[in-house]
């Protein structure tokens, strides 16, 4: 189990964000969703740590479920894009998948094929519990109606950003077409227009605490209002090593000597993680956000990396 904060210990957001909330969130996904609200309610400390173990052990569980799951998601996405564009809205589905981690996988297949994408799990009856992430342009909850409307799907909703659905399998190449004509220009365009706004530029010797705790008074940062996003230019990649579940560790030097760790989550089989990879040793730009991360009693500064490119030839 990852190491938790001790009693009077702050959390770090990565506690919070990669730690505690995704074993807190396993209940919900494939066993008992009252087990986290029973976790966060209790004063038994004997309860709490019963009940800790089991959603430790459920979310070992989502974890292996998801890597399996995620490598077929991925082969059948590879499949669709190697006949030349692909399609406009991914869609992947099995009927080996659980239902409780569709939404996980949609998230990856969209980071992963920079689309819009959905996860379907059907059951033995031709039923599937599909959920939905888009890029940002598209409006994904407003096709899904729309595909509601047009008997396309069983149910569905959402917002621009997330959508579930249920759908019938004999409607299924159906609703690739509705997808594909209905968001076509819409899923273009965005991916034309993608880009990553910067609120800054910054170099590891000024990534300090200090700095950080001062976001923080900004925050907290949501989907309204989104964590401020560093550009760290012509940074040396000086480390890269794969450490838990698909993630990066990187060290960073800037051209003064200043270093700064950082972390590309799930970006180990990415495009992004191939680049970091690859460019070991030489200098990269590096667009991120910025943490404070506790580890052995000792904080220190962390960027979450977001992005990475490769500076043009002087």
């Amino acid at each position: 189990m990852a190491r938790t904060a001790r009693i009077g210990e702050p959390l770090a957001p990565f506690h919070l964000g990669f730690a505690i909330g995704p074993r807190i969130n396993a209940g919900g996904r494939i066993g008992d969703a009252a087990l986290g609200s029973r976790l966060l309610a209790t004063d038994d400390p004997v309860e709490a740590e019963e009940i800790a173990a089991r959603l430790d052990a459920l979310n070992a569980e989502r974890q292996a479920m998801e890597h399996t799951m995620l490598a077929e998601a991925m082969a059948q996405a590879e499949a669709e894009l190697a006949r030349g564009e692909g399609p406009t809205v991914l869609i992947a589905e099995s009927e080996d998948w659980h239902p409780g981690v569709v939404g996980i996988l949609a998230s990856r297949l969209k980071d992963n094929t920079r689309r819009p994408a959905f996860a379907i799990a059907f059951n033995k009856n031709g039923i599937g519990t599909g959920s939905g992430r888009s890029i940002s342009g598209v409006d994904l909850g407003h096709l899904v109606r729309d595909a509601a409307a047009a008997g396309l799907i069983v149910k569905g909703g959402g917002h621009a950003m997330a959508a579930g659905i249920t759908v019938e399998r004999k409607h299924l190449g159906d609703l690739r077409a509705f997808f594909e004509d209905r968001a076509g220009d819409a899923v273009a365009e965005a991916r034309r227009n993608e880009t990553l706004k910067v609120d800054g530029a910054l170099s590891a010797d000024g990534a300090t605490l200090e700095l950080i705790a001062t976001l923080e008074k900004a925050g907290p940062y949501g989907a309204g209002h989104p964590q401020p996003v560093f550009a760290l230019p012509h940074h040396q990649i000086t480390d890269v090593r794969i450490v838990g579940n698909g993630h990066l560790r990187v060290s960073l030097r800037s051209r003064s000597g200043g270093r700064l760790q950082a972390m590309a989550f799930r970006a180990a089989e990415t495009d992004l993680g191939r680049m970091i990879g690859e460019n070991r040793g030489s200098a990269l730009h590096i667009a991120g956000t910025l943490g404070a991360n506790t580890w052995n009693g000792r904080t220190t500064p962390q960027l979450r990396i977001i992005d990475a490119a490769v500076p043009e030839a002087l």
